[in-house]
């Protein structure tokens, strides 16, 4: 499945706000930093608990995804498309193809919520993240 992900810059829940009113939108999860699990290798600033990790806004059947970003969000930077599969292989080939020449921001790995999760920059600039659930 392809989709969109949106970044933002610790303002993620006052946009999902705007855009359920504007669009009559249906808000289908919202998960914060604090929802987490706790991990050693990923801390949590106690000021950033209630920042956005994942959310899905439903568009007249349509889904985008939402968060705020743990590097900060860029205008023009912080769009995604967003590829979720359960098919590991095919997700794997993938990913080893765009990530030639382009740039890792998360290596595709384990994640408490997927089988592997990551995101990566293709060597023409477009911004991918990866989901492989179980």
């Amino acid at each position: 499945m392809l989709g969109h992900y949106l970044m933002f810059d610790g303002d993620c829940s006052e946009a999902l706000d705007l855009y359920v009113q504007a669009f009559d939108a249906t808000l289908e999860e919202k998960m914060t930093y604090g929802d987490m699990p706790p991990n050693p290798d990923f801390p949590i600033r106690d000021e950033d608990r209630g920042l956005v990790l994942n959310s899905r806004l439903g568009i007249d059947g349509q889904e985008i995804m939402c968060a705020d970003s743990s590097r900060g969000a860029a205008p023009g930077e912080n769009m995604y498309v967003s590829f979720t599969t359960t098919d590991k292989e095919r997700a794997l080939k993938a990913w080893g193809m765009l990530a030639q020449g382009g740039a890792v921001y998360m290596d595709l790995a384990p994640s408490f919520f997927a089988e592997l999760h990551g995101s990566l920059r293709d060597r023409y600039g477009v911004n991918w993240m990866f989901t492989v659930m179980r």
